[in-house]
């Protein structure tokens, strides 16, 4: 298909340039054993203090830990009111006397214990996380259930800790929706690849990236939603990336530029730069070779740059 088209595909968003009827997968390695574990923290019980210094750490731990955090509102407790509740959900290559140990060195703010943790394979950690048991089939994977959920998603990246006035003002906005944050670091092998490798460019320098996420059940609560994560982000913005602030592709947020019809290359900047950053240009020039009808195009497709 020649270099540039593979390179375009491995991260550009693949219905730009056609339909992709086969794919290969390279594995790695994992270790027989792994370890999983989900600590929630409230307000009460240290969160803020904890997230800071979660902010400083989780992208340096080692590459065998993946540490992120999931923010939301805990009404569990009538007597103590509403509250902000911080979950701290890790998945270590390893087993539980090595994590127990590396977490005491490195994080024992957060106060990890054996009866935290259970050990499982890879594979059944993969059915943790999707919402299954570990006794599940893993028949229970190839099922693709349609949802009714409704939702809207933002996303932004990090690259300096958020100061505690920062993060009290976001607790209050929190208290204040239905919205919930998550936070997934980033370092490890993610700062060890080039930014120009593949067409996703958010790498080294990074420290997490979050997702803001909201969810609806009728059509009466879809503008409150909405403005409630609109809000969330537009209090962010002092605290995340800039010029461009940037955005994961894969959440898709049409807040950021729609396509109507052709769009030119100069107007998708409003969202290609900040999904791809320096990347967008060679994206854009790719298409003009493969499609240079715009044939395969979306909301936010890539448009073709001519010579």
């Amino acid at each position: 298909m020649g270099e540039d088209l593979f390179w375009a595909i491995r991260g550009g968003g693949g219905s730009s340039f056609g339909v992709i009827t086969a794919w290969k997968v390279k594995l790695v390695p994992v270790p027989p054993i792994v370890t999983t574990f989900n600590i929630p923290k409230t307000l009460g019980q240290g969160a803020t203090n904890i997230f800071l210094k979660w902010q400083k750490i989780a992208s340096m731990l080692p590459g065998e830990l993946f540490l992120d955090m999931a923010i939301g509102i805990d009404n569990s407790s009538p007597s103590a009111g509403k509250t902000i509740r911080v979950s701290f959900g890790g998945l270590y290559l390893g087993t539980v006397d090595n994590l127990v140990s590396m977490m005491q060195n490195s994080f024992a703010e957060l106060g990890l214990q054996r009866e935290n943790c259970t050990e499982m394979s890879w594979i059944q950690s993969v059915l943790s996380f999707a919402g299954f048991s570990i006794d599940d089939p893993l028949e229970v994977l190839l099922q693709r259930n349609g949802t009714s959920g409704r939702f809207k998603a933002k996303s932004d990246y990090v690259k300096e800790p958020i100061p505690v006035t920062g993060v009290e003002g976001l607790w209050k906005i929190l208290l204040e929706s239905s919205a919930v944050l998550i936070l997934t670091p980033y370092g490890g092998r993610m700062s060890e690849i080039s930014g120009s490798e593949t067409p996703f460019p958010h790498r080294k320098g990074n420290i997490y990236g979050i997702q803001y996420l909201v969810y609806w059940d009728s059509n009466e609560d879809s503008q409150k939603s909405m403005d409630q994560v609109r809000r969330l982000y537009a209090y962010m913005g002092p605290y995340v990336s800039k010029n461009p602030r940037a955005a994961y592709l894969n959440y898709k947020d049409l807040d950021l530029g729609v396509n109507i019809g052709n769009t030119t290359y100069e107007e998708a900047k409003a969202w290609g730069l900040k999904y791809f950053k320096h990347n967008f240009e060679r994206l854009a020039r790719v298409k003009a070779r493969v499609d240079p009808g715009n044939i395969f195009r979306d909301q936010q497709s890539i448009p073709p740059l001519f010579p």
